[in-house]
Formats: C-alpha cells, structure tokens, sequence
C-alpha cells in the first residue's frame, strides 16, 4: 500500500497545473454548494420559525370536523340523509370553563380562550371590516404575537378595564383615526359599542395588521349578544413538534376541531420538502460537473502511464492494485478539493451572514440575510464530491486494470 501510494502522489505531482485545475473545479463545486444549502436552509428555518411564532400551535374553534352524528344512523341500517341544516349555535365552546380547567391540567405549555366575531370599525366617515377578538389580557399574552410588537401604547392597556381597544396601523391608517381617538365597532348582530384606541402594533402581517381589533373578553360578548361565549382557545405548546399529539387528544376529549401548525400549513410544508429535493439536486449536479475534471486528469494520466503500467503488471502488481491506484489518484483530487471547498464555503458563508440590508416596508429596519451554520451541509457536499471523484477515478482505473502488458510493450493499439 505505501508503494501504490506513493505512485499515486508522483502521478499526480507529474501533473500539477492540471491536477490544481481539478482540485480548484472540486473546491469551487462544494463551496458553492454548502454556501447554497446554508442560505436556502437559513430561509426555510427563518419561514418555518416566523409561521410558528405568529400562529398558535394547535387552534380549538367551535367547528366539528364532520356532520354530527343523526338519530336515525343508529335505528337504521342504511340511511340516506338529504337537505340536513343544522341549527345555528351561538353558545360556541359548550361549558368553557370544564374544557380550560382540563386543559390546564396537561397541556404542555400556554393557552388563551377567546371569542372571534367580524364586524365593522368606523371612524368619522370611513369603515374598516375586522376581526374583532375578546381576549383576557392574563392569559392573552402567552401566546398572542402581537404583545411585543407595539410602535405605540402597550397590551396592558387592556388589563386597565374600559372600552379600550387594540388595532394595527395599517387599520388605523385606513380609518385616519390615530392613538387616543374613539372609534365604532359594529358586529354582525348590528350592535355598537364606542371603545378608545389605546394601542397600535404592527406585526409586518397585513391581515393581522390591517383587519384584527383586540377587546377585553366581556365587552366582545356584549358586542356579540353571546355573554359568557367562547369559539376559540389557542395553545402555545413548549415543543411545537408535539403538536400534532395534542391536537388529536384535545379533539377526541373536547369533541370539537383541533388543528395543529403542520395541519394548517401541510401544503406550505410539501412545498418545503420539493424545495429541498431542487436544492440537493443542484447539489449533486455541481458535484457531477466536478467529477468531470477529475475523469479527465485521471484518463489522461492512464493513457500517459500505459507503458508504466505494463511494467507493474510485468513485475507482478495484480489488477487490484492497478485499479487502487487510480482510484485512489480520483479521490486525493476529491478529498483535496473538499477540504479547499470546506474553508471556500465557511468564507462564503460568514460573508453571506454579514449582508445586510434594509426592508422598504418598515422604512428603517435592518436585517441580515437567514443562514443556517450545518455541518450536514459540509458533509453532504464533500460525500457527493468523494462519491463523484470516486466514480471518475473507477472508470480508467478499470480500464487501466484491463491492459495486456505483452500489447503495450510490443506497441499494439
């Protein structure tokens, strides 16, 4: 082995600016590639991150998930039911206060009842539809995105009691209503109650920013006509994997419908995965394109070293050695170009994390460019480099193997 070694490194060494030119090939191609995968992965987690911070976790709404079970199902075999219409409930969660109380006793994490009505805002003569959310400013802050994202006022301002109402600036911009003014909202039942706007957030999401209006609780059920209603309690969990577990046993207990993060998004998240089969493809295209420079310097050395050839295989050398020392010679080029590839990468990398830039919507944020730190991404891209070298090395060494030494000797083609 130390013999074949150190003819592979004279082979390769014989030919240096051909052998540099390959490895430079290698080190670019896995450069390029960690540098890809980390920004594209960075982009993935900062989405799947910022859809997990502003959503709840799992959303019990008062909705059934199929058509409650009928009398006659049961006395009969086979049954045929046509033009059913449900009566229309207006309680919403039937007996809140047993499902949060169970809730609480094994929910890992944090959840907040609330109750979700759509009505107008107005003010002065202009008028904004909206959701308009009661919720209980004790339990509201532990899962709601919106309490650290106030440009004026605060959540607490609902703590203090009164008419106080919270909306975005896109709404508030809308209605020209500003921090401090009175502004109308109506609900769908036709009632009004005036309500002060006691803070402004923006949470750089235009549904929520421009069409959600949060209230006190008890003055959402008034608004409503549905006093002491509930229709929604959303969850926080400690772990937002274990999501879709919770969901399904609060739906088997509670009987009403559960919805986990990955249930509302799971056409974003198959979009995701599709995303990452382009992104290791374009991997391992890169990597294929590398593999060529080295099937080129490794065919030409063996097209050059024939008559060597013949002379090892005369003095004894068995076709393995022959096909390990051109193998060998295709993954030296590989593993050179990787570890090359490896310090290209973490530059590119490092230098993508520095960018920064500003977004127009806020005007004066700045942020930088979502990278993701992965040794995965190192390794992945070095196995497809060593894999492609390995590969192109494999082909003139068999065929290299394969020389009748007494046909070169005597010159024959």
């Amino acid at each position: 082995m130390p013999l074949i070694f150190d003819i592979a490194v004279t082979h390769i060494a014989g030919r240096g600016r051909q052998t540099l030119v390959a490895v430079i090939g290698v080190a670019v191609g896995v450069g390029f590639s960690i540098a890809m995968a980390a920004l594209m992965q960075g982009g993935q987690d900062d989405f799947v991150r910022q859809l997990v911070d502003t959503m709840p976790h799992v959303d019990i709404t008062d909705e059934q998930r199929t058509a409650r079970h009928q009398p006659a199902e049961n006395a009969f075999e086979t049954v045929a039911i046509s033009g059913l219409r449900p009566r229309d409930d207006r309680r919403g969660i039937i007996n809140p206060t047993a499902a949060t109380s169970w809730l609480e006793g094994w929910i890992p994490g944090r959840f907040a009842a609330s109750l979700k009505t759509q009505g107008v805002v107005r003010y002065s003569s202009r008028e904004v539809s909206a959701a308009i959310i009661g919720v209980d400013p004790q339990h509201e802050p532990g899962v709601s995105p919106v309490v650290g994202n106030f440009v004026k006022g605060s959540f607490s301002a609902l703590a203090a009691g009164g008419n106080n109402v919270l909306i975005g600036d896109t709404m508030a911009n809308r209605l020209g209503a500003g921090f401090g003014d009175t502004i109308t909202a109506v609900s769908s039942q036709g009632l009004t109650r005036n309500f002060k706007i006691a803070g402004l957030f923006h949470t750089g999401t235009t549904a929520r920013d421009e069409g959600e209006a949060y209230v006190l609780l008890k003055n959402a059920q008034i608004l409503s006509a549905r006093p002491n209603a509930i229709n929604e309690i959303r969850i926080k969990l400690d772990d937002p994997n274990r999501a879709p577990a919770v969901a399904h046993r609060a739906e088997a207990e509670l009987g009403y419908k559960a919805v986990a993060w990955q249930e509302a998004n799971e056409s974003i998240l198959e979009a995701l995965v599709v995303r990452n089969v382009i992104m290791y493809t374009v991997v391992g295209a890169i990597m294929l394109v590398a593999g060529f420079g080295i099937y080129n310097i490794v065919s030409t050395i063996t097209h050059e070293k024939a008559r060597d050839i013949a002379i090892m295989k005369s003095l004894g050398f068995p076709e393995a050695d022959m096909r390990q020392l051109f193998l060998l010679e295709g993954v030296a080029i590989g593993a050179a170009g990787s570890a090359l590839g490896w310090l290209l990468g973490f530059s590119m990398v490092y230098a993508l994390s520095l960018v920064r830039f500003e977004i127009a919507a806020t005007g004066q944020e700045m942020t930088r460019l979502p990278i993701a730190w992965s040794l995965i991404h190192y390794i992945v891209a070095s196995a497809f480099a060593l894999g492609s070298a390995a590969v192109a090395g494999y082909l003139p060494a068999r065929r290299a193997a394969r020389l009748n030494p007494v046909d070169i000797i005597r010159g024959a083609t």
